[in-house]
C-alpha cells in the first residue's frame, strides 16, 4: 500500500502515542528519543523499506538496526503498527515475561533483526550485514538509526571507514541529532560537532534534513538508494521528545517515563487516548 504524506504523518504520530503509552504502563523506559525519531520510523515502515510481516525472514527484505536500541519503544511500535505482532502487548513493555524488553533482542519480537543497547555498536552489526549483502550480489538495504550521544563512542568511526573502504552504498544511516542525551546536552559531554564534515572526510554521502519533515526524509531517502559507491549519512535535526510540550529539548525524559496525570497531558496533546492504567 502506498501512503500520503499525510497518512504518514499520521502513523507517526500513532507510533509517538504508544510510545508514551508502553512506557507509562511500564513506569519506565526512554520515551524522549523514541519521540524524536518517530517521523523516520513511520517513513522507514511505511514509504520505504521492503518488509513482509507476515514473512518477517523473507530474503529479499531491507534490514532495519536500531543502534540506539534504548528507543526500543519506537521500533516496538511501528513493528506492531505494521502487523508483526499483536498490538496489545505494547502495554507488556518491560514487564516480567514480556518478549518487550527494554532493549531489543533478536529472536525475541518478529521483526528484530539485531540485538542492540550496547551504544556504538549498530553501526558495525550494519556493515557487516551490508557488506553480506554485497557479497552474495543481493539488492537489499540496511538502514541504521544511531543516536548522537553515542558518536562520542569510538567504534562508530572504524565503522564509517569500514563502510567507506568496501563502498557499502546499500548502506543507509540516520543520526537522530537532537542535541540531548542522559546527562544533558551532548556538546557538553563531548562534542560532535562539525558532525556533517565528519561524515564527509570519512568518505560518506552525507544529507541533512529536518527529521520531522516526512516530506524531507522520503527525499533523502530516495537520494541514499541512488548512490552508486558510497554509504549514506543522513543527520536528522529532531526535537527530543517531540509532540509533548513538557518533553520537548528536556533531557529529563531520555530515559523516564511520564507519571499518570503526565500521560493523560501528552495523550491529549497528541490528540490520542483516555489513559486508563
Amino acid at each position: 500500500m502506498d501512503y500520503t504524506i499525510e497518512e504518514l504523518e499520521k502513523k507517526a504520530n500513532i507510533l509517538r502515542l504508544d510510545v508514551i503509552e508502553a512506557t507509562a504502563s511500564a513506569g519506565s523506559g526512554h520515551p524522549g528519543g523514541s519521540l524524536s525519531s518517530a517521523d523516520l520510523m513511520a517513513a522507514l515502515y511505511f514509504g520505504v523499506m521492503r518488509h513482509d510481516p507476515d514473512d518477517p525472514l523473507w530474503e529479499g527484505r531491507d534490514r532495519f538496526i536500531l543502534s540506539k536500541g534504548h528507543a526500543a519503544p519506537v521500533l516496538y511500535a511501528a513493528l506492531a503498527e505494521s502487523g508483526y505482532f499483536p498490538k496489545e502487548e505494547l502495554l507488556t513493555l518491560r514487564k516480567l515475561g514480556s518478549n518487550l524488553q527494554g532493549h531489543p533482542v533478536k529472536g525475541k519480537v518478529p521483526g528484530v533483526e539485531m540485538s542492540t543497547g550496547s551504544l556504538g555498536q549498530g553501526l558495525s552489526m550494519a556493515c557487516g550485514m551490508a557488506l553480506a549483502g554485497k557479497m552474495d550480489k543481493k539488492d537489499h538495504k540496511i538502514f541504521c538509526l544511531l543516536g548522537d550521544g553515542e558518536l562520542q563512542s569510538g567504534q562508530n568511526w572504524e565503522a564509517a571507514m569500514l563502510a567507506h573502504h568496501y563502498h557499502l552504498n546499500n548502506l543507509i544511516a540516520f543520526v537522530d541529532r537532537n542535541r540531548l542525551q542522559i546527562t544533558g546536552n551532548t556538546e557538553n559531554a563531548m562534542s560532535i560537532d562539525p558532525l556533517s564534515d565528519k561524515w564527509r572526510a570519512f568518505g560518506w554521502n552525507v544529507l541533512i534534513i529536518n527529521g520531522h519533515s516526512m516530506v524531507q526524509i522520503l527525499e533523502a531517502c530516495e537520494k541514499a538508494k541512488m548512490s552508486e559507491t558510497n554509504p549514506t549519512m543522513i543527520i536528522m535535526n529532531t526535537v527530543k521528545g517531540k509532540g509533548v510540550s513538557f518533553m520537548e529539548d528536556n533531557y529529563e525524559f531520555h530515559g523516564k517515563a511520564s507519571k499518570a496525570d503526565e500521560t493523560e497531558k501528552a495523550l491529549k496533546e497528541l490528540g490520542g487516548r483516555i489513559w486508563t492504567e
